[in-house]
């Protein structure tokens, strides 16, 4: 059994005091550097900065109006909203109050709405919009425990901050110190891939954990992303709240997840410059002109920047350059992991550098230095890709039950293909049959069982005595600690022939071809290998008017050219393989799947149980 640790060298608050809370972090900023931009807000066509003291005082403003409406400490506050700045300030608005909250994507169905809120007992709401309220409204006879629901498109941040006008500060300061380490901070709902949703309990003592060790870890994301000019002047700058160089990122994924999460709290603890993109429509012109210093998103965001990319150089004549700029990113980045990059090769990438990285660099906004990528495996094909263009993406593992990040690729050690090295104070396992197991602080300490309700058999079923996590996923470790994702424990097809298959390995490289959305690698119990693959809506348009062809995705999914060009992408995944699991036979579909469909995840994972079930006939054809 395979194991490695990573020693603890960096200081933990809660584990060394045993005290305090996630709102701390805003008292000593607001404190320390009351001038200095913590958050900044979408204003016309640029942004508004938010100071630390002035993001302190809207929060202890609305934390005043939940505590008025009667909420009590340890209250559960549900939120359902996309990713914007009033998120963040009812977090901790919420947390401020002593109570807990318990996110909700805000494209859950009237039905995911009513578990949550239902199974988590919560007493209060704060939905974004009217039809988010409609959804609510239409199961709140079944919510005995819910008494307030407050919508933020009728003004509910000016209606909290008016009803809280008679509480003093003496008796929120009380009740913002209720919470120690061990106390609720959030309840967070896991994607429910296979069965309902669990909440899994994240003390505020387990988002220190990760906090502490993430941010020191990912020092150079979260502090000064230059180190010119004069220290001392520099060290006035910042007291004063003034940084040019300060570092920043704009958040778009959705904040009921979290990774994003931990992401927003990181950023309010180190005093990163934090932006929220409500809309992903908008995603591409925020970036350029918020123009963040790193970015976070899962692979299919990546993929989609990486194949709008490819499609635009081919539809404007430069797609042999693009490629060959490509190949030589990828060359780049393959020397720098043997710490060699020969004379040609460097000459070849400064060229490309001024004549194309910067195109994609462009499409991060133009001073991004770093991406961080997770919730699935990116492809190492894309991670070569990007940082041979200048941009590295740092990939991390980690699960909602372990508070995010176990693992992650820091910049002095990055080794592309594989999810990082644990963090400090975490230690991986692998099991006798290849799942992954971890040991550290910010591992949960059960699911949430409502009043009445025993959730123990499930809580043992990943977390065992020892305090072991049981991921679910298989992988390997290599000699250096660098751990590397290859499967899904219960997602290992097994053919005909005894062979077994990881479809994550050729899943994630068909995915990387500009045509391909989605795939599902079929097989279990089948003489060989299938794949069933949906097609790009926004890179079909160029490739159809490049190949003279009409009509939509339905009408070619037996088109000779298109099944040409997607036999590419299946040779392409098949050299990562085996012959005995190579995808041997394909069905292109006339659509896409979506989180709408019901497909996939709002974290944009595939749910395989729903697609093998739909799909069932055409796998079935795959077959005769």
């Amino acid at each position: 059994m395979r194991e490695f640790s990573t020693p603890m060298t960096v200081h933990v608050p809660s584990l060394v005091d045993g005290t305090g809370n996630l709102t701390d972090d805003l008292v000593r900023r607001a404190a320390e550097q009351p001038d200095r931009p913590v958050l900044a807000r979408r204003d016309g066509d640029g942004w508004r900065d938010v100071s630390a003291v002035d993001f302190l005082a809207e929060v202890t403003a609305v934390a005043k109006g939940l505590v008025a409406s009667g909420l009590e400490a340890g209250d559960r506050v549900a939120l359902v909203s996309r990713t914007r700045y009033e998120w963040t300030l009812l977090d901790y608005a919420i947390w401020f109050a002593g109570a807990v909250t318990v996110p909700v994507y805000e494209t859950s169905s009237a039905e995911q709405v009513a578990w949550v809120l239902g199974d988590s007992g919560a007493r209060a709401a704060v939905v974004e919009t009217r039809a988010h309220l409609a959804r609510v409204s239409s199961v709140r006879a079944d919510l005995d425990d819910l008494n307030q629901v407050w919508c933020l498109d009728d003004h509910a941040v000016h209606v909290l901050r008016r009803l809280g006008g008679d509480v003093s500060d003496a008796q929120l300061e009380e009740r913002r110190r209720t919470a120690g380490p061990g106390d609720l901070a959030t309840l967070i709902y896991t994607s429910g891939t296979t069965d309902r949703p669990k909440g899994c309990r994240l003390t505020h003592g387990n988002l220190d954990a990760e906090l502490s060790v993430a941010v020191a870890e990912l020092q150079q994301l979260f502090s000064s992303p230059s180190g010119d000019g004069d220290e001392e002047d520099q060290e006035e700058g910042r007291e004063q709240g003034r940084d040019e160089a300060q570092p920043s990122t704009l958040l778009f994924l959705p904040l009921a997840h979290v990774f994003a999460r931990i992401i927003q709290v990181g950023c309010l603890r180190a005093g990163v410059r934090l932006a929220h993109c409500a809309d992903v429509k908008e995603l591409d012109a925020d970036l350029r002109s918020f123009s963040p210093t790193f970015l976070l998103a899962v692979p299919r965001v990546f993929e989609k920047i990486f194949n709008a990319a490819s499609q635009n150089a081919t539809a404007d004549g430069r797609g042999p350059v693009f490629d060959a700029a490509m190949r030589t990113a990828i060359d780049y980045s393959r020397a720098l992991d043997e710490r060699r990059v020969p004379l040609r090769l460097r000459a070849r990438h400064a060229f490309y550098s001024r004549l194309v990285y910067g195109r994609l660099r462009a499409a991060l906004g133009g001073s991004c230095r770093y991406a961080v990528s997770g919730g699935a495996p990116l492809g190492e094909r894309l991670g070569h890709v990007f940082r041979g263009v200048g941009v590295p993406v740092l990939e991390g593992y980690g699960l909602t039950e372990s508070t995010g990040a176990l693992t992650v690729n820091v910049p002095e050690a990055h080794k592309v293909g594989t999810v990082g090295r644990p963090l400090p104070g975490v230690t991986v396992r692998v099991a006798d049959d290849g799942e992954l197991l971890f040991r550290g602080a910010q591992v949960f300490d059960g699911y949430w069982a409502p009043t009445g309700e025993d959730r123990r058999d499930a809580t043992a079923q990943v977390l065992d005595t020892d305090g072991w996590l049981r991921t679910g996923d298989v992988g390997e470790v290599d000699d250096e600690g660098f751990v590397r994702v290859t499967g899904r424990k219960t997602e290992i097809l097994v053919t005909a022939g005894g062979k077994n298959v990881a479809p994550a390995v050729l899943e994630n490289r068909l995915r990387a071809h500009p045509l391909v959305s989605q795939c599902l690698v079929v097989g279990d119990g089948q003489p060989f290998v299938g794949a069933l693959v949906t097609i790009d809506d926004e890179s079909f348009p160029a490739w159809a008017e490049s190949h003279g062809k009409r009509g939509t995705v339905a009408d070619l999914v037996d088109d000779p050219d298109l099944r040409a060009a997607v036999s590419e992408a299946v040779e392409e995944a098949n050299a990562a393989v085996s012959k005995a699991e190579a995808i041997r036979r394909f069905t292109i579909l006339g659509h896409d799947w979506t989180e709408e469909a019901g497909q996939l995840t709002p974290s944009l994972k595939l749910r395989r149980s729903v697609v093998l079930r739909e799909h069932r006939e055409d796998i079935a054809e795959l077959y005769r």
